[in-house]
């Protein structure tokens, strides 16, 4: 689902509107990549095993969403930069757009823009994985206490892609 390309979510992932509904926000999860835990019922110890194998060497803990759709992370930007890749997007995307969503999408973007700017030095930034100039951002984060990010999605950058 991305109108400028590369796909950045699936319905696999619900997600809740915010500012307008200009962007999506997605919860992501810490999850342990190629662990995969079998249990056979063999009792360790009695076997001369080891009492605690744990998790095999090449298990690597990853982010779902970053994960399942290869997102690459991207340098942070200071506010200058992300200004520039806001005015520079919303021209890009508002020509992609269908009149009655260019109208809510420009009416609603300062205030999306807004509250990206104040979470800018806790804001991750990821793009897909064609590394697009002219791509969605996707903007990750953690809330206050949280151990896994959460992802925030430009609603309109994406499309709806019937399988």
């Amino acid at each position: 689902m991305n109108v400028l390309g590369d796909e950045l979510l699936s319905d696999s992932f619900p997600y809740k509107e915010i500012e307008n509904g200009i962007l999506w926000e997605v919860e992501g999860k810490w999850v342990v990549q190629g662990a995969i835990d079998v249990d056979i019922g063999a009792n360790p110890s009695a076997e001369g095993g080891e009492e605690d194998e744990g998790v095999d060497d090449q298990a690597v803990k990853v982010v779902d969403i970053v994960d399942t759709f290869r997102l690459q992370e991207q340098p942070a930007f200071d506010k200058k930069q992300f200004v520039t890749f806001m005015k520079r997007y919303i021209k890009l995307l508002t020509a992609k757009l269908e009149p009655e969503k260019q109208e809510h999408f420009k009416k609603n973007i300062e205030g999306a823009t807004k509250f990206l700017l104040s979470k800018l030095s806790d804001l991750q930034f990821f793009v897909g994985e064609s590394m697009h100039d002219d791509g969605s951002l996707v903007f990750a984060y953690y809330k206050e206490g949280a151990t896994d990010p959460t992802f925030l999605y430009f609603a309109h950058g994406l499309k709806e892609v019937k399988c």
